[in-house]
């Protein structure tokens, strides 16, 4: 799992709609180079909102102290950590001041 972070900005994502929407077709033209190498399983952005649950309730986040947030992920397949470490050193998010990539095997599940 690729899971992609940036600053948070003032209540919002540090990136505006207009710049995200820009960089689109270097997002579209990543992933579709791993499509085409069968590695590309899925992607999903993240709302900014959310909520954090813990024994002593709910309440609302990201909060102020955060100073990077999850933004979103990309599920690959890679034969191993270094073919998952190529795939993130190309990522797109890498063109923004504090964007990064952390690079996240999913753990086999044992009952």
């Amino acid at each position: 799992m690729l899971l992609f972070r940036n600053v948070a900005g003032n209540g919002s994502y540090s990136v505006s709609p207009e710049q995200m929407q820009a960089a689109m077709p270097k997002w579209q033209h990543w992933m579709g180079e791993m499509a085409q190498q069968g590695k590309f399983v899925g992607t999903q952005p993240l709302q900014y909102e959310g909520k954090t649950v813990r024994v002593s309730g709910v309440t609302d986040g990201p909060f102020a102290e955060i100073k990077e947030l999850v933004v979103g992920y990309v599920l690959c397949k890679a034969d191993d950590e270094a073919e998952a470490i190529r795939f993130a050193q190309s990522c797109p998010i890498l063109d923004y001041p504090g964007g990064s990539v952390e690079v996240r095997a999913i753990a086999p599940f044992e009952v």
